[in-house]
């Protein structure tokens, strides 16, 4: 059975460790025949939430214009999500954070999606552990989602330095298998 996977990726650099794990997902993903999208949220105009609360009333809506509009629908018709960033002082960062934020007007509307967290971290293992755990307090405000696995790259600085490492292979053996 052919599922849609939507990978978002807040990694800043095109190719990025983050990135080019996500790029390893859909490899694998497309090899299966699977349809999958990555969304970079460098290249999207997304605003900060103002706090306004009009998506409180606004049935899925945000008061804003720009391109999570368009996201939002991606999100729901997706049936796995891959959430994917560089660690940034032991959390994903800002890009995704926005992006999150953003989320609230659709978030009670999320269920029943595989999720898998992709993460880069030049340090080492506590980095990982504690960006998961800040996704899984974003997931945890949805409803009958499954966290499938944990992607996680450390120790590697470089920017494209994760190609054909241990997390890479992993990512593209995930990506067979979403």
């Amino acid at each position: 059975m052919s599922k849609k996977i939507l990978l978002i990726s807040a990694s800043p650099r095109q190719q990025g460790n983050s990135d080019i794990l996500c790029d390893e997902f859909i490899r694998g993903a497309k090899e299966s025949g699977h349809n999958a999208e990555k969304i970079r949220l460098a290249d999207q105009n997304i605003n900060y939430c103002t706090g306004c609360c009009s998506c409180i009333s606004g049935n899925g809506t945000c008061a804003q214009q720009d391109d999570m509009n368009e996201i939002y629908g991606k999100i729901l018709s997706a049936d796995v999500l891959v959430l994917a960033s560089p660690v940034y002082f032991r959390s994903f960062n800002g890009q995704m954070k926005t992006f999150i934020d953003r989320v609230c007007p659709i978030y009670s509307m999320i269920s029943n999606k595989d999720i898998y967290f992709i993460i880069s971290a030049a340090g080492g293992k506590l980095p990982v552990e504690s960006t998961v755990q800040s996704f899984r307090v974003f997931t945890g405000c949805l409803h009958g989602n499954q966290e499938k696995e944990v992607i996680a790259s450390t120790g590697i600085w470089d920017e494209g330095g994760v190609k054909g490492s241990k997390a890479s292979k992993q990512a593209y053996e995930a990506g067979l298998k979403a």
